[in-house]
């Protein structure tokens, strides 16, 4: 037993040890490791049964501010990732209950795009990012935190960002408070565009 590994005894029953990952066998690849334990709490809680649980579903009946939302459109919004890997990331999600992007209507994947073209704008307009990292997870075996309802991410990059994902000591520094940052993309955003 290395000294990485929990003694058998202070292990609760029905769990196995602990051990180092310096003790585990492996071929050397190319490949770094993202550990993400924090996701557990999507897994175990299960995806949403119905739109009456659905947080996608129900943003959109609160307030703005209370929903994270900086710009509604006639048949989708824009709103505040609650778990952000950068200041500023957005997810853009139609108001309707679809899992797949091949569900969504012409009309749906329009307005998806228009609100994506103009947060982009806006936010390199507030936060003078340099980049941007635009992506959708379909389906939970391809990382959908709520694979019930189509959302888009856009994370906004900065030159001088380590990248979105360093995780130190289980803390993740994010500079600016949700809040602050929904009323800075939300006044900046043009009127025009969310009607």
């Amino acid at each position: 037993m290395s000294d990485a590994t929990v003694p058998v005894n202070d292990v609760p029953p029905g769990e196995s040890p602990l051990e180092a990952a310096s003790d585990f066998a492996s071929a050397p690849d190319a490949f770094q490791r993202l550990w993400t334990p924090h996701r557990m709490v999507y897994i175990q809680a299960g995806e949403p049964k119905g739109e009456h649980d659905c947080p996608f579903c129900v943003a959109p009946s609160l307030d703005d501010e209370t929903a994270l939302i900086v710009a509604r459109g006639k048949h989708a919004y824009a709103l505040l990732n609650l778990y952000p890997y950068n200041s500023g990331h957005l997810l853009i999600c139609p108001y309707r209950h679809i899992a797949s992007y091949d569900q969504a209507t012409p009309e749906e994947v329009a307005e998806i795009g228009e609100l994506t073209q103009t947060a982009m704008r806006v936010i390199t307009e507030v936060s003078h990012c340099d980049g941007f990292n635009i992506g959708m997870n379909q389906g939970k075996v391809a990382g959908a935190g709520i694979a019930g309802h189509l959302h888009q991410h856009l994370v906004p990059r900065w030159a001088s960002d380590a990248n979105f994902f360093p995780i130190i000591a289980g803390t993740k520094a994010l500079p600016r408070l949700l809040g602050d940052v929904r009323q800075e993309i939300a006044d900046a955003w043009p009127i025009a565009s969310t009607s």
